[in-house]
């Protein structure tokens, strides 16, 4: 193969909750496309985000966390996770790089994987030092036949651009697969309503439980090009309601106030954001309410 000519593929970023992947996309990616939080399973969908490089294009599938999953949504979320094994041209297997070698979690996840693999040993800040960074290598090596194991930080940014080198190199040959001005093909809508999520999930701390959602019923652009979006914050129990509302409405303000200057950095104009919650009863374990979200 001319190492000259264009290069493009799929990558998907796999691994079990809270081990940095979403952050690894936004860090490749250079915009905020996915959101972060500490709490588990902050990821539901399968996201693609677009990276040019001077001889390519590489198109990353960010995914939920695999784990074990009890409710309907925790299922779906696997199901969502464990099909972008397939159907790609490499993996990134990314694990943290403070926690023990797991052969289980590896075998079950790469039992049947013929792709290349490359391991992602993320957050090597928590490390003491790069004795341990070359044990913890060691230690991963054995368990699977990875291309690569890379040792990064995607929190500071600290070797990812050496990861994207690495990543380059098992491309195949191919013509980009969608414009090279664009960063995601999710739509503006799923993003607000996955910004103003993030909000929720950071604001309320361990007071929400994830079984979050946001609706975005109406997105309009006026005439003097603000944006008006009106979102509903969907919960499942009514008790939760007050929380996310806070008193005298304080706490949706701060959420609407943060999300809101997420959404105009991303759509680069001035926003109106209106928030309401509303309970809707156990919907998480409801197949058409997660069909109508896109969990199914």
């Amino acid at each position: 193969m001319n190492e000259n000519s264009f290069k493009s593929g799929f990558v998907s970023i796999i691994g079990r909750p809270n081990v940095g992947k979403s952050t690894l996309l936004n860090a490749i990616i250079g915009e905020k496309i996915v959101i972060t939080s500490d709490k588990p399973q902050t990821t539901r969908n399968r996201i693609q985000g677009i990276h040019n490089i001077p001889s390519g294009q590489i198109v990353f599938i960010d995914t939920p966390g695999i784990h074990i999953g009890r409710s309907r949504l925790n299922k779906s979320m696997v199901d969502v996770a464990r099909s972008a094994i397939s159907g790609v041209d490499l993996l990134l297997l990314v694990v943290e790089a403070n926690s023990r070698a797991d052969a289980d979690f590896v075998n079950d996840i790469l039992k049947r994987v013929t792709i290349p693999v490359v391991l992602v040993l993320n957050k090597i800040d928590l490390l003491a030092d790069k004795n341990q960074v070359l044990k913890k290598i060691a230690d991963w090596a054995v368990l699977h036949p990875f291309k690569e194991i890379v040792p990064i930080s995607a929190g500071r940014n600290d070797g990812v651009e050496h990861l994207v080198t690495v990543i380059s190199g098992y491309l195949p040959e191919g013509p980009a697969m969608f414009p090279d001005d664009i960063l995601t093909d999710m739509p503006e809508k799923f993003i607000v309503a996955e910004m103003i999520r993030e909000k929720v999930f950071r604001l309320t701390r361990d007071e929400i439980p994830y079984s979050t959602a946001v609706v975005v019923e109406s997105f309009i652009e006026r005439e003097n090009g603000v944006i008006a979006i009106s979102a509903a914050i969907m919960l499942e129990r009514a008790t939760q309601k007050g929380i996310v509302i806070g008193h005298r409405g304080e706490m949706l303000k701060k959420i609407g106030s943060q999300a809101r200057q997420d959404i105009e950095r991303l759509l680069d104009t001035r926003i109106f954001l209106e928030l309401f919650v509303k309970v809707v009863d156990n919907w998480s374990e409801r197949p058409s309410k997660l069909r109508e979200l896109g969990y199914e």
